[in-house]
């Protein structure tokens, strides 16, 4: 990989090479992680550390930023929380890199580890912690990665029009980029099926692991599958079909997976359904398509509490709906982003109940404010930074970065600081 580079002003800042802030200790603060990187494809991949504290005179400004090595083809998926230890797995999906981030100074992020394809599978999507501290990881497909122009190269390149499955696997990674174990998605009973891992969420109570099956190429045929593995032992246990209402499309392309208070699992869909999954300890897991956002490409959402969180590309929102009854969930709230953007991440912060939200169409970060107890967003005015002149949110664009690059910055993944 090439140079690494990691800097921090731990008494001033330059952005847009005038302003001077001064900075709290690490120690004392409380702070926001973006992955970061050049859409135009000519800098790097970063991490960028914005003050996330609400308390602090400095709240929404740019503290630090650290550098991957990684040329910027797309970058994408963080942890969706930081886990205890401060070592963050960030992807860029198309370049098929993937980069373990030590966090534990904030003010001086640096590259940890980095992996491209491992036991055999390539580009993966998404990194949830196991009990262990390793991460489980949803790997795209298997098959040898090839950097092409199109940056999603295979040798032999599958044809989505040839009848042929097109699968992945799930991978266990420790914190150094090693393989642990590794578990393909391939379902000799269904070899029409596309089976390429999008996401995951293990299950360490009832010894399993839900998979998402979707793909990240335009050329591929939509998924419309889940798949239990046995956590234990990484064997796969069944594929599933999502539930398919007639004259609905909510069950196209299932995407990020949650737990809901009473146990269930809530899945996000391209389609902007929300389906509900029971019985999956059992041999005959359920699915049941319980929500339709309007339009399509809905993101990524979080629950907290008896409430899940969702982005809504249409109308440029962010949506509450309560699932305290998980059969008939209802809307309580939404924050209309004002803009050009299409939010699609949405990363919580349980100190400070906050919501980061990022997306397409404006290279800007929003933070909302979130009521646990009622269920309330509202977008958080006071989380603005000086290049924004006041308005709310965080500026990407035409800045002079800490790390040495001047550009404007796209970013994907948030996660807060524990």
């Amino acid at each position: 990989m090439g140079h690494l580079v990691s800097t921090a002003f731990a008494a001033t800042l330059l952005t847009c090479g005038s302003a001077a802030l001064s900075l709290p200790a690490a120690a004392q603060g409380h702070y926001l992680f973006a992955w970061a990187g050049d859409p135009a494809g000519k800098g790097e991949d970063f991490i960028a550390v914005i003050d996330g504290d609400p308390a602090s005179s400095n709240y929404g400004q740019l503290v630090a930023t650290g550098a991957s090595g990684v040329k910027t083809q797309q970058m994408h998926h963080t942890e969706y929380s930081m886990p205890e230890s401060g070592i963050l797995f960030a992807n860029d999906h198309a370049a098929g890199r993937t980069v373990v981030m030590d966090l534990r100074d904030p003010l001086h992020p640096k590259v940890h580890a980095s992996f491209g394809e491992l036991a055999g599978y390539s580009h993966p999507h998404s990194f949830l912690r196991l009990p262990n501290g390793h991460v489980l990881a949803s790997f795209q497909l298997e098959g040898h990665m090839d950097h092409g122009a199109a940056g999603l190269l295979l040798q032999p390149m599958p044809n989505a029009d040839s009848g042929k499955a097109v699968h992945g696997g799930i991978v266990e990674i420790d914190e150094q980029g090693k393989v642990i174990r590794a578990a393909s998605t391939a379902d000799p009973a269904r070899p029409d099926d596309l089976l390429m891992a999008y996401s995951l969420l293990p299950l360490p109570d009832i010894d399993r692991v839900l998979v998402t099956n979707s793909s990240m190429r335009d050329e591929d045929k939509t998924g419309h599958t889940y798949q239990i593995f046995r956590l234990s032992d990484l064997t796969r246990l069944s594929t599933n079909d999502l539930d398919a209402p007639a004259g609905s499309y909510g069950e196209i392309n299932p995407e990020e997976a949650r737990r809901g208070p009473e146990g269930s699992v809530f899945i996000q869909t391209t389609g902007c359904g929300i389906e509900r999954f029971t019985a999956l300890a059992d041999n005959t897991p359920h699915a049941k398509l319980v929500y339709q956002f309007p339009g399509s490409f809905c993101g990524v959402p979080n629950i907290v509490s008896h409430y899940l969180i969702q982005t809504v590309r249409l109308g440029h929102a962010v949506v509450v709906i309560d699932i305290a009854n998980p059969e008939h969930p209802v809307e309580v709230s939404r924050a209309v982003i004002d803009g050009s953007m299409f939010p699609h991440w949405s990363g919580y912060d349980a100190k400070t109940h906050r919501i980061a939200v990022t997306g397409y169409g404006e290279n800007r970060l929003f933070m909302l404010t979130f009521d646990p107890e009622t269920g309330a967003v509202a977008m958080d005015g006071a989380f603005h930074d000086q290049q924004g002149q006041g308005r709310p949110g965080f500026d990407l664009s035409n800045r002079r970065w800490p790390h040495g690059w001047t550009g404007t910055a796209q970013a994907h993944g948030v996660v807060f600081s524990r």
